[in-house]
């Protein structure tokens, strides 16, 4: 099923979005997150019988985060946000023309013209009173507002491509947050005030009200811990995980905290259990390996250095990595090799594909190129990949053709 994408086009796509829209969301290497299965892990840990967080001159225990913590209705709307709704899509019956009359009606200049900015989390009801937000916040006011219109509105995680350094072994992955909605008909959109670009994207799943709201206090959470605000941020992190006690990527961050104020058992604690929770967790297998080496524990550091570097060399992103760096060098033999080393470990890609494909179109194996660009459309599942798959086919078969 093809997927199209509602987008604000005046904000710029590029590199910059991966760092403003991130940064709500996860951290780098402190706190990152996988979409990958969860698995049971084989002992179940109760977020109610966590160690207390030992500051200088206090102890912050569980039974303060009810106290200190405010719980907000994310997705409440107030009488302004109903009225607007009914405004701009009362009467429509269709679904889709009530879809793309509200997303006209908050993007618009002369009518809500919600703006981006990467510092603005918030509700629903605060975002559109104060006309901007970031990428979570902006999902809390689509959401609730296309709930109003009558239509289906999800949240979406997505996870970008992980980004290695220059030498390999430095490991960075980011998170996003949108909206999936899905018409009656069974057409879904994409809505996103900060798009990545369609090839950066790792995966992604639909969400949960409650994993959203999870993550709404994870990014405070993250926040304070940023301003060395260590009650707030371990608070805040624990609210995060009694509403998500699944997601291994809260556990990295508690780890996080606690590995900050120097209690480096339960910081140890919880990135092994963000690992019975997914193995292959690489921010918990990279925070091991800082923790470690902090400590001089040179066995146990090699050990999770090893880990890293196997997770590594089974991703198909770091082979499509090391395709892009070739590319860029302009040594499309060893590109297209890359290229192909990643696409035995995800063979349905559409971008690896489409980046195969453009190898062979440079290396002029045209009959090639047509084949994997081919494969490309076939697999692709957004729109406009599609038709940019198609214009690129088109050229080789000129190209083809006037090679007879």
């Amino acid at each position: 099923m093809e997927v199209h994408m509602l987008v604000t086009e005046r904000y710029p796509q590029g590199w910059t979005l991966l760092v403003r829209c991130w940064r709500g969301v996860a951290m780098l290497l402190i706190c990152t997150a996988t979409l990958a299965c969860s698995t049971t892990p084989e002992h179940f840990r109760s977020v109610s019988q966590l160690a207390p967080l030992q500051l200088e001159h206090q102890t912050v225990t569980v039974a303060g985060v009810a106290a200190s913590v405010p719980t907000p209705e994310l997705l409440a709307t107030d009488a302004q946000m109903r009225e607007f709704v009914q405004r701009y899509t009362g009467g429509v019956r269709n679904s889709r023309q009530r879809l793309m009359m509200l997303h006209r009606a908050i993007t618009g200049i002369a009518t809500l013209n919600i703006e981006y900015d990467p510092l603005a989390d918030g509700t629903a009801q605060e975002v559109f009173h104060r006309g901007s937000a970031n990428c979570l916040s902006y999902a809390n006011l689509f959401v609730a507002l296309a709930r109003e219109a009558g239509l289906k509105a999800e949240y979406q995680w997505q996870e970008v491509r992980p980004q290695w350094s220059r030498t390999g072994e430095r490991l960075m992955v980011r998170l996003h947050v949108n909206v999936m909605v899905t018409l009656q008909g069974g057409g879904k959109y994409m809505v996103d005030i900060d798009p990545l670009p369609s090839r950066d994207i790792a995966g992604s799943k639909q969400i949960s009200d409650v994993a959203a709201e999870a993550l709404y206090y994870n990014n405070i959470a993250m926040d304070a811990l940023a301003k060395e605000n260590l009650e707030q941020a371990w608070l805040h992190e624990v609210r995060a995980l009694e509403l998500a006690p699944d997601e291994p990527h809260f556990w990295v961050n508690l780890g996080a905290i606690y590995r900050f104020v120097g209690q480096h058992r339960e910081a140890e604690s919880s990135y092994l259990y963000a690992l019975e929770l997914d193995r292959w967790d690489r921010s918990a297998m990279n925070n091991l390996v800082v923790l470690y080496n902090l400590e001089g524990r040179e066995e146990d550091k090699d050990y999770w250095e090893g880990r890293v570097g196997r997770y590594r060399d089974r991703n198909p992103y770091y082979h499509a990595w090391l395709g892009d760096q070739a590319v860029e060098s302009d040594d499309w033999s060893m590109a297209l090799e890359h290229y192909e080393q990643a696409l035995a470990l995800t063979p349905d890609d559409s971008h690896l594909l489409y980046s195969a494909g453009l190898v062979h179109y440079r290396l002029d194996e045209l009959q090639e190129a047509s084949t994997y660009i081919k494969r490309a459309i076939q697999s692709a599942t957004l729109r406009s990949d599609i038709e940019t798959y198609k214009i690129q086919l088109k050229a080789v078969k000129r190209k083809q053709l006037a090679g007879i």
